[in-house]
């Protein structure tokens, strides 16, 4: 490690009893990817081929189950590496890649539910305006929104700790979230301000949200979930408190497994019209098979 340059690699101290658990750790994960992948693929490949399923409730899901897919493809080719090594370190500059790539498509994830629930509002409480609020355009604004705001917003906190000098460099942690502060020789408060803001604005502000949620338990409960794990998130790297590194480990699990595995059930076997599609797919591929 080169401290004058902080040019330095990060131990990845997060992982409990590794080298005892590590071929279960990797089978886990890998199972979990490929079924991510594939679940996901399979309803966005069904969604784009059937025209009646064109609609802004459908193409929200289709870029919501995309969006899961861009995040565990960038998230776990370096947890496979991590739990197959013998050291789990991680570069500096790779470490804030890494921070960029969680923020910006969990920040999406976020905000693709938020405008499937006001989708679902207008449907709900305004049917005969809704060809009108939701027309393509729109929604076409909606989902670009989506994605670039959250960019935007990270790569605020992202260009100013690229020159950061670093005290520590053992992150209590399996992936660079919002612990990465504590690895400073000096906390920003401006930084922790910023954090609280940005929080704010994605998970508090769309108040229209939560009235929509309630027309959908499972849409519900998937928010609520979501909102949960990222106040965790964002509390984590402002509380003097360390956790227990089993439950760091389980609510970063959590997040890199529940939410994208979770999403293609509740709305892939949720909704009848994609319900549908998927058992006709299942059942003739089962049919030529026999």
């Amino acid at each position: 490690m080169d401290d004058e340059l902080n040019v330095t690699y990060i131990a990845l101290n997060g992982y409990v009893e590794l080298n005892e658990y590590r071929f279960l750790y990797f089978v886990i994960m890998f199972t979990a990817y490929i079924l991510i992948f594939c679940c996901n693929s399979t309803i966005v490949f069904l969604i784009v081929i059937h025209k009646n399923l064109h609609e802004p409730m459908y193409v929200f899901i289709a870029a919501l189950l995309t969006n899961s897919v861009l995040f565990s493809t960038a998230i776990y080719p370096k947890l496979f590496m991590d739990v197959l090594s013998d050291k789990q370190v991680i570069s500096y500059s790779a470490c804030l890649f890494q921070w960029f790539i969680y923020y910006s498509l969990g920040g999406s994830e976020f905000l693709l539910l938020s405008a499937m629930s006001y989708d679902r509002y207008v449907s709900i409480c305004k049917p005969l305006q809704y060809p009108t609020i939701m027309r393509n355009t729109n929604v076409s604004i909606m989902l670009v929104l989506a994605w670039i705001l959250p960019i935007c917003q990270v790569t605020v906190p992202i260009a100013i700790n690229v020159n950061v000098k670093l005290c520590h460099f053992t992150l209590k942690g399996i992936l660079c979230n919002s612990i990465v502060f504590k690895l400073y020789c000096v906390s920003s408060g401006e930084l922790h301000i910023y954090g609280l803001v940005v929080f704010v604005n994605l998970l508090l502000l769309p108040r229209i949200r939560r009235k929509a949620a309630h027309t959908c338990l499972p849409h519900l409960l998937v928010l609520i979930n979501f909102s949960c794990l990222s106040a965790y998130d964002v509390l984590l790297a402002r509380l003097e408190t360390d956790f227990p590194k089993a439950v760091n480990l389980l609510m970063a699990l959590q997040v890199i497994l529940y939410h994208p595995l979770f999403n293609p059930v509740i709305y892939g076997l949720k909704m009848k019209e994609i319900h549908k599609y998927l058992k006709r797919l299942f059942c003739c591929n089962k049919a030529d098979s026999v």
